[in-house]
């Protein structure tokens, strides 16, 4: 089937599949696959193997054994310890670690809807402004070059009534504008057993949106920082290149111990716009004691551990650091509890399944980058 509209210059054609190699439909999948594992090689060529009995992924031409032949050859994998085939089995490059983020950043990025005008105050500008398709009345100190001569001239004939036009002050009109400023950003990641629980696995998505965020700062706004930090019983750093690797642990929630580190780290950034971004399943169980011990408590909401989650809220405002929360659990008391926490804070929360979860943190980020003009 072939055929056109030669007067309005429409085209149809048949459909024509996606001309992939054999190596590229199963490169796709293995990038799945090797996410899910957090990087380990073996599992995940496992998984590819009892699929490929499935559903037939390959044939005699082309086995999974030349698969991952092909993956060495491409230098996508390496083996490790000495690299002399000790037996100790394959693992990633760093060529396929930037391969996994740009994988995640097409994945949630290419979903996203155009977001809305932003309204979230910052304290200072950084350079460039964007449009926003509104008007308001022109005020001294105005860029001359926003001034919309079409709409002033508008408001000129309207004002004198459809005679001569004589443009006054009160006509002039600029387009509204924001401003990007300069962001550093703390991004926690809540690796608690129960980011695993009841068979939901939380932490596979919460590393895509890690790894497509820290893809989409660093090629999009370079100037901007990202720190990301993981929380169990204690918190820690850990570097872009750990992000595909993450496991959640056998821990307990120290939410405390992730806020304290968070704020730390922005201390020392001089960004000016800060601002914290939280993945938890929302209960804090864990606090770390002042001789090294730890007090844990798992039934409920401990009130104890709990205010001095709405200390640490507090004291990231007087910082002016917002902490906004992802929270991917739907238990009414840990709604109540996050609430509770933002409105310490003066920060936001957003009640999320899973699937929607890289949206909402791009669409967040994109607006906490700008300030509107003239408000």
């Amino acid at each position: 089937m072939n055929f056109k509209l030669a007067a309005s210059g429409l085209k149809f054609s048949r459909h024509i599949p996606k001309n992939q190699s054999p190596f590229e439909r199963l490169f796709e999948l293995f990038k799945e696959l090797i996410t899910h594992t957090s990087g380990d090689f073996d599992e995940a060529i496992d998984w590819l193997r009892e699929l490929d009995k499935e559903y037939k992924l390959t044939n005699s031409d082309y086995t999974i054994d030349d698969f991952i032949e092909d993956l060495l050859k491409r230098a996508y994998i390496q083996p490790k310890g000495d690299g002399k085939g000790d037996g100790s089995g394959m693992g990633l490059t760093a060529k396929t670690e930037k391969l996994l983020r740009e994988h995640a950043l097409k994945q949630i990025f290419g979903k996203l809807k155009k977001a809305g005008s932003g309204n979230h105050k910052t304290k200072s500008t950084g350079q460039g402004a964007d449009g926003t398709g509104e008007f308001k009345a022109y005020q001294f100190g105005d860029p001359l070059e926003k001034i919309s001569m079409t709409e002033s001239l508008r408001n000129a004939h309207i004002r004198s009534g459809g005679g001569d036009i004589n443009l006054q002050h009160e006509d002039l009109v600029v387009e509204d504008s924001y401003y990007n400023t300069q962001m550093s950003t703390v991004l926690m990641i809540d690796i608690s057993h129960s980011m695993i629980l009841y068979g939901e696995d939380r932490i596979t998505p919460a590393k895509k949106v890690a790894m497509a965020l820290a893809e989409f700062i660093t090629t999009r706004y370079p100037k901007d920082t990202l720190d990301i930090l993981v929380f169990g019983n204690d918190a820690w750093p850990i570097a872009l290149k750990e992000i595909p690797y993450l496991q959640v642990g056998p821990y307990h929630t120290n939410t405390v111990a992730g806020l304290a580190l968070a704020m730390d780290m922005l201390r020392r950034r001089k960004n000016s716009n800060k601002q914290i971004f939280m993945i938890t399943d929302g209960k804090p169980s864990c606090l770390k004691n002042t001789d090294g011990s730890y007090y844990k408590n798992s039934m409920g909401l401990d009130d104890y551990i709990v205010d001095k989650c709405y200390t640490m809220a507090r004291q990231a405002k007087r910082m002016h650091i917002p902490i906004t929360t992802f929270m991917i659990a739907q238990d009414p008391y840990l709604k109540q509890f996050v609430q509770t926490f933002s409105a310490a804070n003066g920060g936001k929360a957003f009640f999320t399944g899973l699937k929607g979860l890289g949206e909402m943190i791009f669409e967040d980020y994109e607006q906490n980058r700008k300030k509107r003009l003239g408000k």
